[in-house]
């Protein structure tokens, strides 16, 4: 049990320390913000994530104490992960294109397609209406 708990711990090791290899490249090397995102959100989140799983199986095995601070760990770093990249990624989408005296119509965003048919993307839908939340929910009325 011991031999194949090492061969484990080490395989996950060095998958972990290759994927955050990867991803730390892509954040420093690739050319955009958008393509940036990826790096730590994709790559760096897996290397990180078999680290700790290879922590997860080294100390029951061989420290005899298990702790939960792994599995927590790792469960906050999926989660967040891919939260902060959507917001990242929005708040990007948001600046390019729109300056102060920008019609709200015009969303230029360099790289992303058009939008199908006349529609707009989903993320500026409520922003360009100026509709405001009422207590019954999405109300009509247009901010002055």
């Amino acid at each position: 049990m011991s031999l194949i708990a090492e061969i484990a711990v080490s395989l996950l090791l060095i998958i972990g320390g290759v994927f955050v290899l990867v991803g730390s490249w892509g954040l420093a090397k690739l050319p955009s913000v958008m393509t940036r995102l990826h790096g730590p959100t994709k790559a760096t989140t897996l290397g990180v994530g078999a680290c700790l799983i290879a922590s997860m199986i080294y100390f029951p095995v061989f420290g005899g104490a298990y702790s939960a601070h792994e599995l927590l760990i790792t469960l906050f770093l999926f989660l967040t992960a891919p939260v902060s990249a959507n917001m990242i990624a929005k708040a990007h989408i948001h600046r390019q294109g729109r300056g102060i005296d920008a019609n709200p119509s015009d969303h230029i965003v360099d790289g992303l397609p058009p939008p199908p048919g006349t529609s707009d993307w989903a993320t500026f839908v409520g922003a360009d209406k100026g509709d405001v939340a009422t207590s019954e929910g999405r109300g009509g009325e247009t901010r002055p």
